[in-house]
């Protein structure tokens, strides 16, 4: 079924039949999401996987996602900072015990702290009650706005994507949020990654200690099929630290915890 959204054509797969072709016969033509504004502005220019066309960019960030990002050995060197944050968090709800405790409260805070030390490892978010850390830029609240602004602005439907000749209006005033979302997401990853150059040029035979440092290493391979340019390399940094892991792993932990506590 062919339907008309705007001025852009959308096809309907309506049977079984029909989703086969879709999804398998020619899967390749149509696994790129269409280019809507929330792909430009806020996920550096279509560089993230969420909103990368299908090529050779997004096999190649696939690659290092599966073979050095998310490798078991990897993850299993990095044991030692799960274990450490969720001490904390155990320790920052033990003294609220008897009490109501809205994990909402506290899971999004403990997730956030550990995907960056994971990914960044410095402390490069701070909790607003203890802001000394002179390598943080960002608080940890500042930062799960930016996360729900950015699933926001994914998923809203902006007449200018549909409507071309209505984007200079910006009627909503989406792509407004879209551009200052992305503004601030690029000024943040542009720190981590000149702070992460830093301390690679100051140490000889510097080896990489996070994920940043495995993605820069990359960056310097003469034989990437694909240039990993900064917008790229952020896009890589936003889902692996960010986007990828976040929401689904602070709702997976909730539900773990509501679960022990009706046993």
């Amino acid at each position: 079924m062919l339907l008309k959204f705007g001025s852009k054509p959308v096809l309907i797969a309506s049977s079984p039949e029909m989703a086969k072709e879709f999804l398998k016969t020619h899967d390749a033509t149509f696994a790129s999401r269409p280019e809507l504004a929330a792909g430009k502005f806020s996920s550096f220019n279509y560089s993230d996987m969420t909103w990368a066309p299908y090529g050779a960019h997004w096999r190649q960030a696939r690659k290092i996602y599966l073979t050095e990002i998310f490798n078991p050995r990897r993850l299993d060197s990095l044991e030692y900072i799960r274990v450490e944050e969720r001490r904390t968090l155990i320790s920052r709800l033990f003294p609220l015990s008897g009490k109501p405790v809205l994990l909402n409260n506290h899971l999004p805070w403990f997730t956030l702290r550990t995907i960056s030390r994971l990914v960044m490892s410095g402390n490069y978010c701070s909790d607003h009650e203890s802001n000394s850390d002179a390598s943080s830029i960002v608080t940890l609240e500042t930062l799960q706005w930016m996360l729900d602004e950015w699933f926001l602005l994914g998923v809203v439907i902006n007449l200018g994507d549909w409507i071309p000749w209505l984007s200079w209006f910006d009627l909503q005033g989406y792509v407004k949020r879209m551009k200052a979302l992305g503004k601030d997401f690029r000024e943040f990853y542009k720190y981590v990654l000149e702070d992460h150059k830093a301390k690679r040029q100051t140490e000889e035979d510097y080896v990489p200690k996070d994920m940043v440092d495995v993605m820069l290493h990359h960056a310097d391979d003469p034989n990437l099929e694909v240039k990993l340019t900064t917008d790229r390399l952020m896009g890589l940094i936003h889902i692996s630290s960010l986007i990828f892991l976040t929401k689904q792993y602070f709702i997976t932990i909730s539900k773990k915890i509501d679960h022990f506590l009706c046993c």
